[in-house]
This record gives C-alpha cells, sequence and structure tokens, in this order.
C-alpha cells in the first residue's frame, strides 16, 4: 500500500513531536513514523524537572504522552513501527515500514541516539529507579547520595564532575589502568575531593532489583577476577552514545562518530531535515532537541511554499506517477 505525504518526520521522540505539531499546525498533515520505542529516551526517564512549564516536574512518559495527544490533536497521522528502508537519491523520497510505503517530499529525521550499555539485565531493569545514563537529567535527585560513574572518557569525566554539585560522594569505574579522556579532563577530575577512581574493574552486577532501586554494586577486577560489593545509591553509565543513523549510511554525510551532519537542521540533501540527538552530539536534552525539531518543521514548511507554485513540483508529481 502506498501513501503520498507532502512531510514525513521519523521517530517520536521530543525532537520528532514537536516537529508534528508545528507542521500539523501549518496544514501539512505530517505523518509520524513512531519507531518500536514510541516516545525516544524520555519514555525509560522518570522525573524530568527541567522542562520548561512543569514546575513540580513531570514524568517523562507523561511528558511524551502528552506531547503526542498535542500532535494528534492538529491532525497528525502516526505509524506504529519502524523505518525500515528509507531511499533519498531521489524526491519524493521512499520510505518503507512495514508493509507501508510512503512516498514523501520533505523528510525529517528525528530518530535520536541511544546511550550505550553495559547490557546487565539488572540494569536495564532498574533504569530509571537509580540507574541512569543521563546526569544532566537525573543528578538532582542524588543530592547528598554516595554514586558511581561507568565509563572513562571525556563524557564519563564531564558527567562525574556534575555529579558532585549533589552527591556527597562520586566513584569512577573504568576497565582500563588509564583513561581514554583529555588530560585536562582528568587533572579536573583529580583535584576534585568528592571523587574516588576505581581502575581495571567492570560492573558484574548492579544491586537490588528484588528491591526495585540501586542497593549496591559488583564489581570485578579485569586482571584478577576478585569480585568486590559496594554499597551505592545510583549508578550513572557513561560509555558514549550512538546515534540511530544506520538507515542513512551511504545517503546522508555522517560526522566520524556516525551523527548526521547539518547546516541548522538541514542535511546535505534538500528536502531532508535532522532535528534532536540524531544530529546533536552536544547538548542532548529533551529542551534542544524540541527546539530544532520546531525549526526542522519550519524550515520543511517554507521549503513547500516556495515550491508550491514551481515548475520543479510539476516535473515531480510526473516522476512520482512514473513509479
Amino acid at each position: 500500500m502506498s501513501t503520498r505525504k507532502k512531510l514525513t518526520i521519523l521517530g517520536s521522540g521530543s525532537a520528532g513531536l514537536t516537529a508534528a505539531i508545528y507542521a500539523a499546525r501549518a496544514n501539512l498533515q505530517p505523518l509520524v513514523i513512531q519507531g518500536l520505542q514510541a516516545g525516544g529516551q524520555l519514555t525509560i526517564t522518570t522525573e524530568v524537572e527541567n522542562f520548561p512549564g512543569f514546575p513540580e516536574g513531570i514524568q517523562g512518559p507523561e511528558l511524551m504522552e502528552e506531547m503526542h495527544n498535542q500532535a494528534k490533536r492538529f491532525g497528525t497521522e502516526f505509524i506504529d513501527n519502524d523505518a525500515e528502508t528509507v531511499d533519498l537519491s531521489k524526491r519524493p523520497f521512499l520510505v518503507r515500514a512495514g508493509s507501508q510505503e510512503i512516498i514523501s517530499d520533505t523528510l525529517i529525521i528525528c530518530t535520536g541516539a541511544s546511550a550505550k550499555l553495559t547490557g546487565l539485565p539488572s540494569e536495564s531493569k532498574l533504569m530509571g529507579h537509580g540507574v541512569s545514563a543521563c546526569a544532566t537529567c537525573d543528578g538532582f535527585f542524588f543530592k547528598d547520595k554516595g554514586v558511581y560513574v561507568v565509563g572513562g572518557g571525556d563524557t564519563a569525566l564531564e558527567e562525574a564532575m556534575f555529579l558532585t554539585r549533589f552527591a556527597s560522594q562520586v566513584t569512577l569505574v573504568h576497565r582500563r589502568d588509564a583513561f581514554r579522556a583529555s588530560a585536562i579532563m582528568v587533572s579536573r577530575a583529580k583535584q576534585n575531593n568528592k571523587i574516588k577512581f576505581i581502575l581495571d574493574h567492570v560492573v558484574e552486577d548492579i544491586e537490588d532489583v528484588s528491591k526495585g532501586e540501586v542497593t549496591g554494586i559488583k564489581l570485578r577486577h579485569v586482571k584478577t577476577n576478585k569480585i568486590s560489593h559496594f554499597p551505592a545509591d545510583g549508578v550513572f553509565i557513561a560509555i558514549g552514545h550512538k546515534p540511530n543513523t544506520d538507515l542513512f549510511k551511504g545517503q546522508l554525510e555522517l560526522t566520524e562518530t556516525g551523527y548526521i551532519v547539518t547546516d541548522g537542521v538541514k542535511t546535505n540533501i534538500k528536502g531532508v531535515f535532522a532535528a534532536g540527538d540524531v544530529q546533536d552530539e552536544l547538548y542532548r536534552q529533551a529542551i534542544t532537541a524540541a527546539g530544532s525539531g520546531c525549526a526542522a518543521a519550519l524550515e520543511a514548511q517554507w521549503l513547500l511554499e516556495a515550491e508550491e507554485h514551481s515548475p520543479a513540483t510539476e516535473a515531480q508529481e510526473k516522476q512520482t506517477l512514473a513509479r
């Protein structure tokens, strides 16, 4: 089954849903392909206190549900599926999601980035209940607590430094005896008396799933295999993020780390825009994602309006009919 749309949005996190709200209010009747994790990373976050408009905070899943309902109210259409293939070689663009084929004049990519995790079952079960992959998001909830940060790069040391604003003690766990982080970041961390280091160790387990909260961490020495137990109130995983850009490799310009290269929100292909964590390697916040989603929707709207009565539009229509 083939559907023709003026605008298709890939992803339903803060960026995608904000883009949908703006596009729908501009009568573009956008289609959102939600992905298998509808709502994005905020759906695995508990309390969100840094999104404007919620002085008492709001649960992550509730925030995304409200954004979804707002987009739907203005006429956004949703598909509960993943985009399986995307052809950006010519306009209109072709997207396949399950049994559906979408032909779209413009495309906004908001597929986000996924935090790299250790893969421990306890990690996923305690995510949002003492385990986090974002110190900026959740650090406030660990005032006067003892927390562990897992990782050895700049991100891990930055997270550890940030957490010292709240936690009474921050312990950095790294699998090697030397850090991958820059020398200046290592120096700053070592000068902070709130930060301790446990090197040559990996996380063996996070406790206690049965209590539904983090109570401790189990570490294994990589050389001796000795197991050690430590009490903990929280564990922050800081081993990096992976942008969800596999679909676009060989089609869009990407950075060395896989993020989509943009000029503002414009990609190197006319009519294709990117917003949120899929192109933002620096901030990675819900509010900055929402802002870029707004910008992408406006850019798509302006492009479509400019092309509405141009000769190129008629040629595109003939090309579509010939498919």
